[in-house]
């Protein structure tokens, strides 16, 4: 009975895992931050840019000296007051006044903002304001058909297609044409390959993306661009600031990127490579949110198409888990990046650098290196 656990243990490993898939269903919730309206029905056909929800955000408080301005105690504050709480005001318009000696001295307070007034302070002596409201939008992401509404909330939407993760990636979701703008998965992506005509588009690079392309798809209105890797020290220059752990996605750089491989010249996995190819001219949807701690939230690609889905059988061979033969990237230091695949698990526990005991796994990488690293270092690549 021992031998047989042990045997097991050997065989089978679990670890999350990057997907590179060709053909497969991908749905999206789309929700909104705050309750609001469903502006579609389910089994309805969408594109993209469909708006499938919308509500309004609360605006900005705003706070106003009332009682400085008027030269008042905070007591005589609602007594000067012209407008109602809850009442809609224009920017600059009069909202309150105090009169004296018969109205020879009149002072005025004229609205900082448009929104409405929610309180008037008798201890304070000042008014708290709230902005307009914003309206908030949510759009499909992804072209395909309604399969699930969520009273006041949201929906989940259905395509077919291929769906690939990076392992990196800033800036939010966007849409445009694929051009596969490089010979080959190693090739440096440089901005000589980029054009004007390319504003709108998803280009593709291959191994390296060069700091100056980067800035040049910027300033000619690239959509986004997908390579294998960056240089950290270019992509920080290009930020502005260091990569952190917390989420990426929300930041304004005019572009989302997504970094498939790692840092450094990285040579594109070639399954990834050859999807692109195929795809080259295609809509596609990306997203390069990033999350690296715990609730991993990988970088993707959509490409929308109309082949069968073949998830079932690919996902069997995932399910088992992690096995000898099984293609993995490892993704953390010293081979961050690195793809290869596992040569054994062994079952007893292994002393890393950092003192502790972890489950290891041995892995031949891509380049011939045999290394052993802990299990938690690496993920699955769904193929």
């Amino acid at each position: 009975m021992s031998g047989d656990k042990k045997e097991t243990e050997q065989t089978y490993a679990y670890t999350p895992g990057l997907k590179i898939k060709e053909r497969m269903t991908v749905t999206k919730l789309r929700r909104l931050p705050i309750p609001g309206e469903v502006l579609v029905e389910k089994g309805d056909e969408i594109r993209p840019d469909t708006i499938v929800a919308e509500t309004l955000l609360p605006g900005d408080p705003e706070i106003v000296p009332a009682m400085m301005k008027l030269g008042i105690t905070p007591e005589g504050l609602p007594s000067c007051m012209l407008v109602k709480i809850g009442e809609h005001v224009n920017e600059g318009d009069l909202i309150a006044r105090y009169s004296m000696f018969f109205g020879l001295i009149n002072r005025e307070l004229h609205s900082p903002i448009s929104g409405t007034v929610e309180v008037v302070s008798e201890l304070t002596g000042q008014l708290i304001m709230r902005g307009e409201e914003i309206p908030v939008r949510v759009d499909a992401y992804i072209p395909g058909k309604i399969i699930e509404v969520i009273p006041e909330e949201g929906v989940v939407v259905e395509t077919t297609g291929a769906f690939l993760q990076g392992i990196f990636g800033i800036g939010g979701e966007r849409q445009g044409k694929l051009r596969v703008a490089v010979d080959g998965p190693e090739s440096t992506l440089t901005s000589d390959m980029i054009s004007s005509e390319d504003k709108g588009k998803v280009l593709v690079g291959g191994g390296l993306l060069a700091l100056d392309a980067l800035r040049k798809a910027v300033d000619l209105g690239v959509s986004g661009i997908i390579v294998g890797g960056i240089d950290s020290g270019d992509l920080m220059e290009f930020m502005g600031a260091g990569i952190g752990v917390a989420i990426t996605g929300e930041e304004e750089y005019g572009i989302t990127l997504i970094v498939t491989e790692g840092f450094g010249a990285m040579t594109m996995h070639n399954k990834t490579f050859s999807i692109f190819k195929k795809y080259d001219g295609s809509d596609v949807s990306i997203n390069g949110s990033t999350q690296i701690r715990a609730g991993v939230i990988r970088p993707e690609v959509v490409i929308p198409h109309s082949e069968i889905a073949e998830e079932a059988d690919e996902d069997a061979a995932i399910s088992a888990g992690m096995v000898p033969g099984t293609p993995i990237r490892i993704i953390r230091n010293p081979y961050f990046g690195a793809i290869g695949e596992v040569l054994s698990l062994p079952v007893e526990l292994q002393v890393v650098e950092t003192g502790s005991k972890v489950r290891v796994l041995e892995a031949l990488l891509n380049d011939g290196r045999k290394v052993t690293v802990p299990r938690a270092n690496v993920e699955i690549i769904e193929e």
